[in-house]
């Protein structure tokens, strides 16, 4: 796994597996509009299928972030190289970490609730059109706010 501590690509002071990290946070909220694309077209099992993926992906997309982390020495490692206020990044880092607790948790809820009640989502799309909105928008903060984790401890 020490390629995950060679020099990332964007050019920054990150390692590969954080620019890695970075630009699937970064792409999310785009596949996850075109997921609802495919609903909104009336593809309503490609819709089931991309949003699964989507965040199954993104779990493991988690786990590999969190097991680079703890590899390559945690926060306080990541974090020396800043020119920026230690403090301010270490809460801006639980704002974001908070953010995407919430994002979990809406995301699962809004699964849950399909998976528990495959035939009613046509039926009450107006509740599985709220909740989906609801996830959409903590998954754009997440991804906004993640991108700044980023730019915090390898930009600035």
């Amino acid at each position: 796994m020490e390629y995950m501590f060679e020099a990332g690509f964007l050019g920054t002071r990150a390692p590969f597996f954080m620019d890695t990290v970075t630009i699937i946070v970064a792409l999310l909220p785009l596949l996850i509009t075109l997921a609802v694309m495919l609903a909104k077209k009336g593809h309503y099992k490609a819709h089931k299928l991309a949003q699964l993926t989507l965040f199954i992906v993104s779990v493991i997309v988690v786990g590999y972030f969190e097991y680079g982390v703890r590899l390559g020495g945690g926060f306080e490692t990541f974090v020396q190289d800043s020119s920026l206020n230690h403090s301010f990044i270490f809460y801006f880092l639980i704002f974001h970490i908070l953010i995407a607790l919430i994002t979990l948790y809406s995301w699962i809820k809004t699964i849950v609730i399909v998976l528990r009640n495959p035939n009613t989502i046509l039926e009450n799309s107006t509740k599985h059109k709220a909740l989906a909105k609801r996830t959409i928008l903590w998954i754009n903060a997440t991804a906004i706010t993640g991108i700044g984790v980023y730019l915090l401890l390898f930009v600035f």
